[in-house]
């Protein structure tokens, strides 16, 4: 077996030797100590010194409270948390004038990757980070810290895998151009035989600059970008983004707006799962439950081009509202689907659990201990399936939810078993939102126009719950309603590396079902 290493598998006991709660202040208590900044929406922002950034990480690194971004500007890092205690959330923002700061990651490992990135982007340096290898920039770029003080690029270099040692050990190489329609990733196998002992990841290849493009831009483009970064996830990110546009700006959008985006994130939910479950099946060489799964995903997708007139509802959700209102008739079509893919879910059921030869593959397979998707603030399906009851929808609520029925199921047992059951779990609640949604749309308008005039600068923030977990958000915006900065962070960022913790003591056949049933995205975490 290979040796330790600070920078390897993902390790919920490099957490054990933090203080227990309560020894230290909160983090809404740290950051109620900090310099409060005006105009910052719905959740408060203060600016601390690196001694309240330092006990801020330790404690992160302590539990009970969750990480839910980390992002650097050209002079300072902003963090922000979610306190399970409280139900309070914040932003703690550190000024860095010799361009260092005190990392977060090195007592908190989910900053680790984060880090990285601030680095490539902006220059910025993590002291005595244990990892300060380059994570986004291969070499490739023209210029270094394309965010920050930019310098010329020093060219491609070899990028150091972490070492393994132990005897009759062998490495396996795939990809970043893997087979099919798939987006670029670099998987590292170190193997005994078929067991894996360690796997390694190296992202970053489709890096496209969004934060670069974002800044200046108008909003009206600036939702068109944020619609594009991940494409089977454009709903949610558009009301991500649109969320915190609205309270930069200090507008509410009207209540048929907040419904319909609503209605918009489940279809995407139940598409998306449903060609999840499919694919899994498929990679255990089941096809016959890719293709039911195949065919109730078209309909749901050409539902939703009947109601918004696109099959992704790409650029439909804005800032102010929402661009289309679907018609009756296009409502009676969704209902319709929606009930014909409930009556199936059944049998779907019974099919997968009543099928030997699927089961021998994912029960048991790729399991992910609660300790590291509570450690790692893990979202989603992933972080549901291994324990960690955690919904942005109910637990930094916003509209049209806390009027909606529904609930969030949880399984303990963390492999690819679960994860499945969670999303046929999953489907059949949002099926039901969206009959609630179509039944009970409020009457009024649809948007609520921006203001074009000048306006008083502001910043806001917001946490969507998308299919693959919670997408955060935050923007400011200048004087002329333009995006001064801009950030998003995809549920991606902390579950890639728990991808490599799950497939630790399975055999490298198995990795497909792991990965898939996992399904975090290339495009949203590179950016």
């Amino acid at each position: 077996m290979p040796n330790s290493s600070p920078r390897g598998l993902p390790d919920a006991s490099q957490d054990s030797d933090a203080s227990p709660p309560g020894t230290r202040p909160s983090l809404p208590e740290l950051l109620r100590r900090g310099d409060p900044a005006e105009r910052h929406r719905p959740w408060p922002r203060a600016t601390v010194d690196a001694s309240l950034w330092l006990t801020a990480s330790e404690v992160l690194a302590a539990g009970g409270s969750s990480l839910l971004a980390l992002w650097g500007e050209p002079s300072g890092v902003q963090l922000s948390f979610h306190d399970a205690a409280t139900g309070e959330a914040g932003v703690m923002s550190l000024s860095c004038p010799e361009g260092r700061f005190p990392s977060v990651g090195g007592r908190h490992p989910p900053a680790l990757r984060l880090e990285r990135a601030i680095h490539d982007l902006f220059g910025l340096t993590a002291e005595e980070s244990p990892d300060s290898r380059p994570w986004l920039d291969h070499g490739a770029w023209e210029i270094r810290f394309p965010l920050g003080k930019a310098s010329p690029s020093s060219g491609p270099t070899a990028y150091p895998f972490l070492p393994a040692q132990g005897e009759e050990l062998h490495q396996v190489p795939v990809g970043p151009v893997h087979a099919g329609i798939i987006e670029p990733g670099h998987f590292r196998f170190t193997a005994a035989g078929e067991t894996v002992v360690r796997l390694e990841e190296r992202l970053g290849y489709v890096h496209r600059g969004v934060e670069g493009l974002l800044r200046g831009a108008e909003v009206e483009h600036a939702a068109q970008l944020a619609a594009r970064i991940s494409g089977d996830t454009t709903a949610a990110y558009s009301s991500a983004f649109a969320q915190a546009v609205e309270a930069a700006a200090d507008v509410e959008a009207p209540p048929l707006a907040h419904w319909l985006r609503a209605l918009c994130v489940e279809i995407e939910r139940v598409a998306n799962h449903l060609g999840d479950i499919g694919a899994i099946c498929n990679d255990a060489a089941f096809a016959r439950m890719h293709a039911f799964c195949a065919i109730f995903r078209e309909k749901m997708l050409r539902a939703a081009d009947g109601c918004f007139g696109h099959r992704l509802m790409m650029d439909q959700i804005v800032p102010g509202g929402i661009r289309t209102v679907p018609s009756g008739e296009a409502l009676r079509r969704l209902r319709g689907i929606s009930e014909e893919i409930a009556g199936s879910l059944p049998e779907i059921l019974h099919v997968y659990e009543t099928t030997p030869s699927l089961q021998d593959r994912v029960v048991g397979t790729g399991v992910l201990p609660r300790a590291l998707a509570s450690q790692y603030a893990c979202g989603g399906v992933v972080g549901r399936a291994s324990g960690r009851l955690f919904d942005a929808r109910c637990h930094l609520a916003y509209p049209p939810y806390a009027s909606l029925r529904f609930s969030v199921p949880v399984r303990e047992e963390g492999d690819v078993d679960a994860r499945i059951s969670i999303r046929l779990r999953e489907i059949e609640q949002s099926l039901g939102l969206i009959q609630q949604i179509s039944d009970g749309l409020p009457e009024g308008p649809a948007s609520r126009p921006l203001r074009q005039e000048r306006v008083v600068p502001g910043e806001g923030v917001a946490l969507v719950e998308g299919f693959r977990g919670d997408i955060f958000a935050w923007v400011r915006l200048d004087e002329r309603a333009r995006v001064e900065r801009c950030h998003f962070r995809d549920p991606s960022w902390f579950q890639w590396p728990l991808l490599e913790a799950a497939i630790h003591g399975n055999i490298i056949a198995d990795f497909p079902l792991c990965n898939k049933s996992f399904n975090c995205s290339y495009s949203g975490h590179d950016l």
